[in-house]
């Protein structure tokens, strides 16, 4: 069985081997507001898996020669954008649902009407007691 993506399972040391850094280094992250980890009931922090994935992007980050502001200023862009399409996509389906259910709705309730051209100051036919 599998665990949750973000269910709080590794000590500091395990989470900062995974990642790839140093313990301290998730403690300065922590306190600068880049991450925040679960804690026990008896104050220890535990990570998970989503926090591991976190942390890998940072150091992207970092690699590439950002700060911590701008780090922290490009992953609250990275996580708009995926609210954003989330939401998109929620509102795109709901969209595709109503007008599913409009289609479902008019079924067969519409008449078609006989298409006829009627020339500029000519009365339709439909007004001509002779036609």
């Amino acid at each position: 069985m599998m665990r949750p993506h973000h269910q709080a399972v590794y000590v500091i040391s395990v989470a900062a081997e995974l990642a790839g850094m140093h313990p301290q280094t998730l403690r300065i992250y922590e306190r600068r507001g880049l991450l925040t980890p679960a804690r026990t009931t008896g104050g220890n922090r535990r990570y998970s898996d989503a926090d591991i994935m976190r942390l890998r992007r940072i150091a992207e980050l970092a690699a590439t020669g950002m700060n911590l502001e701008g780090i922290r200023h490009v992953m609250s862009l990275e996580e708009e954008v995926i609210r954003l399409r989330t939401e998109v996509a929620e509102l795109r389906q709901g969209l595709i649902d109503a007008v599913n259910a409009l289609e479902q709705r008019s079924s067969g309730a519409l008449v078609p009407l006989r298409r006829a051209i009627t020339l500029y100051n000519d009365r339709p036919s439909i007004f001509d007691p002779n036609r």
